[in-house]
C-alpha cells in the first residue's frame, strides 16, 4: 500500500491535522505534537502528517535535540523503547513505527529512532517515510557512507534522481577516492538517463518511438557498464566490445582504464595491471588516480588469493598470513611511493599514516598523521589517529587527551565518528586510572546508542557495581 495524502483520511482524522497545524502556528508545540501523534496512530500512512509532526519535535527541541534535562531522560526512556521497537519490527512494523516517535518526541536526533523508521517504513513500503528519517541522519552524519548511499537509492526510488545525484556527490567530496561511493553515483547516474531518456520528447511531440527505444537502449547498456555486480555474460560481452574499439582507439585512455576495471571484476587481475602499465607508458602516466588503482588491484589479487586457499589444509592460516603480511608490505611500499612522488598531497600521507599503525609502526604513523590533519576534510580523523597513536604509550596518554578533546571540539554534530572519538577518549581514561571520568564519556554514547560496542556492558557493569 502507498503512502496516503491528505485527501485520503477519514473527516475526524482530517479535522485532528488541522488542528496540529493551527496549534504549530500559535506555537503551541506540545499540543501540536500530541495531536500529530494521534494522526499517525490512526493512519500510519499519512506523510505529511509524519512530515508536520517531525517538525514540530525538532521546534520544540530548539533544532538540535534538548538540553541536559532531555538527555537525562533519554538516558532513562530511549533505550528500552528503541529496544521494544526492535522486537516488534518483523511482526508488527506500523507498532516500531510508533514506538521509534515515542523515542523522536524526547530526542528529534535519535540516530537508533530514525534507522528504526527506516526498516520500518521499508517493510510498511512506505519510502517517502523512510527518506524523511535518511535526510535526518545524512544530516546528523554527514561522513557516513553507508548512510549516504541508502539516502541516494531511497530517493531514486522515488523519482528524485537528481537530488540522490547531489547527495553522493556532496559526500564524495569528502571521500574522493572511495569506490563504493563513485559505484553508487554511476548507477544513480545510470538510472537518471533511463528516467529521463525519450520519454519527455514523445509527451510535446518532439520525439519518436524509434527515438525512444534507441535511448533505452543506450541507458539499458549504460546501467550495465555501471552494475556494481556485473553477470559474467555481461561483462564478458563489455570486455570483447572494449578491445574491438581499442583496436581503432589505441591511447584511449578512458577506454584502457574502463576494460582493466573489468578485467578486475572477473579476477583476471594479470590482464587489468597490463593495460594500467599500458597507461603509465603513455602521457597520462603522471595521474596519481591510476597509481590507487593498480594498488587496488593489486590488493584484490592477494585478497583472491587467500579466498582461494583450501580452508581445511593443515598450513591454512599459516598461508593466510603469509599472503596478508605481503599484501600489507606491498601496499606501503607502494603508499610510500606515491607520497614521494606527490608529497604535498595530504590524503596520501593519510593514507600512509593508517598503513604504518597497521603495521605497528606508531612513530612513524604519528609522523603522517601529524602532516595529514591540515587536509579539512581528514582533519578529525587524523587527530583521532594521533591519539591512538599517544595512547599506545602510558607515558603519552595525556597527550592523547588533548587530541581527542581537540577533535571533539571540533565535531558538533553526533555520529558515529564522535561516538569512536568519546570511546578512544574513556579508554585512555582509564588507562590513566581515571574510571569515572571513562563512565562519564561512555554515558555520553550510552544515552544516544546503547549498542555501541561493549558500552552497554560497561556502564551497567559500573552501575551494578558494590558501593
Amino acid at each position: 500500500m502507498a503512502e496516503k495524502s491528505q485527501n485520503d483520511l477519514p473527516r475526524d482524522v482530517r479535522g485532528l491535522y488541522e488542528k496540529g497545524k493551527e496549534a504549530v502556528n500559535r506555537e503551541n508545540v506540545d499540543y501540536a505534537i500530541d495531536l500529530f501523534n494521534q494522526v499517525l496512530a490512526r493512519e500510519p500512512r499519512f506523510y505529511e502528517g509524519r512530515h508536520a509532526l517531525r517538525i514540530a519535535q525538532l521546534r520544540r527541541s530548539g533544532g538540535s535535540g534538548g538540553g541536559f534535562f532531555k538527555k537525562m531522560l533519554r538516558g532513562t526512556s530511549s533505550s528500552p523503547l528503541i529496544a521494544k521497537g526492535q522486537m516488534a519490527l518483523h511482526k508488527a512494523p506500523a507498532e516500531a513505527l510508533q514506538i521509534a516517535e515515542q523515542v523522536l518526541n524526547t530526542d528529534p536526533n535519535s540516530s537508533a529512532a530514525h534507522k528504526l523508521i527506516v526498516e520500518a517504513a521499508t517493510a510498511l513500503e512506505l519510502p517517502r517515510t523512510a527518506v524523511l528519517s535518511l535526510e535526518r541522519l545524512n544530516q546528523l552524519s554527514p561522513r557516513d557512507k553507508e548512510v549516504a548511499i541508502k539516502l541516494a537509492n531511497a530517493l531514486a526510488e522515488i523519482g528524485e534522481t537528481q537530488h540522490a545525484e547531489r547527495v553522493l556527490i556532496e559526500i564524495i567530496r569528502l571521500f574522493p577516492r572511495d569506490a563504493d561511493l563513485a559505484q553508487a553515483l554511476k548507477d544513480i547516474s545510470a538510472r537518471k538517463t533511463m528516467d529521463e531518456g525519450g520519454y519527455e520528447a514523445l509527451a510535446d511531440g518532439s520525439g519518436s518511438y524509434r527515438d525512444i527505444l534507441k535511448d533505452k537502449e543506450e541507458a539499458i547498456s549504460l546501467e550495465q557498464q555501471n552494475r556494481q555486480v556485473k553477470t559474467e555474460d555481461v561483462a564478458a560481452r563489455l570486455i570483447r566490445d572494449y578491445e574491438a574499439r581499442l583496436l581503432n582507439e589505441p591511447n584511449n585512455v578512458k577506454l584502457l582504464r574502463d576494460l582493466a576495471e573489468l578485467h578486475t571484476q572477473k579476477n583476471q587481475f594479470d590482464a587489468a595491471l597490463g593495460l594500467y602499465d599500458r597507461i603509465k607508458q603513455s602521457d597520462a602516466g603522471g595521474d596519481s588516480s591510476l597509481d590507487c588503482a593498480i594498488a587496488e588491484t593489486v590488493a584484490r589479487k592477494f585478497d583472491y588469493q587467500v579466498s582461494q586457499l583450501d580452508a581445511a589444509a593443515p598450513d591454512y592460516a599459516e598461508r593466510a598470513a603469509a599472503l596478508q603480511a605481503e599484501k600489507q608490505a606491498y601496499q606501503l611500499a607502494e603508499c610510500q611511493k606515491r607520497v614521494e612522488r606527490f608529497p604535498t598531497d595530504l590524503q596520501f600521507r593519510f593514507e600512509l599514516g593508517e598503513l604504518y599503525f597497521q603495521a605497528g609502526k606508531i612513530n612513524e604513523a604519528t609522523q603522517e598523521f601529524q602532516r595529514a590533519q591540515a587536509n579539512p576534510h581528514k582533519r578529525i580523523a587524523a587527530l583521532n589517529y594521533m591519539g591512538q597513536c599517544f595512547g599506545k604509550k602510558k607515558a603519552t596518554c595525556d597527550m592523547a587527551v588533548r587530541k581527542f578533546q581537540e577533535a571533539l571540539k571540533e565535531k558538533p554534530v553526533f555520529d558515529d565518528e564522535k561516538k569512536e572519538l568519546i570511546y578512544n577518549l574513556a579508554g585512555v581514561l582509564e588507562t590513566l586510572g581515571k574510571k569515572a571520568e571513562a563512565i562519564e564519556q561512555l554515558k555520553l554514547i550510552y544515552e544516544v546508542d546503547i549498542g555501541y560496542k561493549d558500552v552497554m556492558a560497561r556502564v551497567d557493569a559500573f552501575y551494578s557495581a558494590p558501593g
